[in-house]
């Protein structure tokens, strides 16, 4: 039996111990939480999951240990466990622009630091996570944090310097695709569609638009061709939205979600 401790059971903390109880993971592993909310942690001792009294307590019990948090409070919690983090202890981090080496610094050198990316997807079984890690890290190490975030969709492993770069592309796309609806769904309702349709239809062409990118073997290229007939309304429109350069509205909103990572990680 491995034990596996969380460090914050906030919505995100509570979807990777749901996923990890809800997959075959669930009879080699027992589950531990910390949470300064009295009522995540109740949900998460609802679910199976058992609470310490404290962080320190996590990090007592668990090989593995995941922080939950927000950035801001990293260096306290940090203060805190730090003498109970030893050479053998994995700290899987889903805290955006926090490096390895900065974990190694605050506890044991050579830290073992799997660096995680995931998003809120996850919540439903769809999340989309990107992770990497350091060099003290074993395969077979590696390989029971990728199984966690398989539990919830789907992975993939990405170079460790582009930690921070992967973030605009699966950690805060789901927030940007959010507004892109939004900004559809109010036209619609401008032009007198109810909002509730123009929502279910606009989701299931999202949700179909993207199987068509992983499923149908097409380029992406080949699939807006698909979809537009020469003179007809898609070619109008995507006129208008190459003529309101949305590429530069796109790589501008990147550039400034990375150099924020990068700011985070100072």
């Amino acid at each position: 039996m491995t034990n596996v401790g969380f460090i914050g059971a906030g919505n995100m903390g509570y979807a990777i111990m749901k996923g990890i109880l809800s997959s075959d993971m669930k009879n080699d592993v027992k589950l531990f939480a910390f949470d300064k909310s009295e009522a995540a942690l109740d949900r998460a001792m609802a679910a199976g999951v058992t609470a310490t009294g404290d962080a320190k307590d996590v990090v007592k019990q668990c090989k593995y240990v995941f922080f939950a948090i927000k950035p801001q409070q990293l260096d306290e919690v940090l203060d805190e466990v730090a003498s109970e983090v030893d050479s053998d202890t994995v700290i899987v981090s889903i805290l955006a622009g926090v490096t390895d080496e900065y974990y190694a610094k605050r506890t044991v050198e050579n830290a073992k630091v799997v660096l995680v990316m995931p998003n809120t997807p996850f919540l439903l079984g769809e999340g989309a996570t990107a992770l990497s890690h350091s060099d003290s890290v074993t395969d077979e190490e590696f390989e029971l944090v990728c199984k966690v975030f398989a539990s919830g969709g789907i992975y993939s492993v990405v170079p460790k310097d582009k930690m921070k770069e992967i973030i605009a592309i699966n950690g805060s796309s789901p927030a940007f695709i959010y507004l892109y609806a939004q900004y559809f769904i109010e036209y619609a309702q401008s032009v007198g569609i109810d909002a509730a349709a123009a929502t279910e239809l606009f989701a299931k062409s999202l949700i179909g638009s993207a199987k068509m990118i992983t499923d149908s073997g097409k380029t992406l290229d080949e699939l807006i061709t698909m979809v537009s007939s020469k003179g007809g309304t898609t070619i109008a429109g995507l006129e208008q939205l190459r003529a309101n350069d949305l590429k530069k509205a796109v790589d501008d909103c990147c550039k400034a979600c990375t150099k924020r990572a990068y700011e985070l990680s100072k």
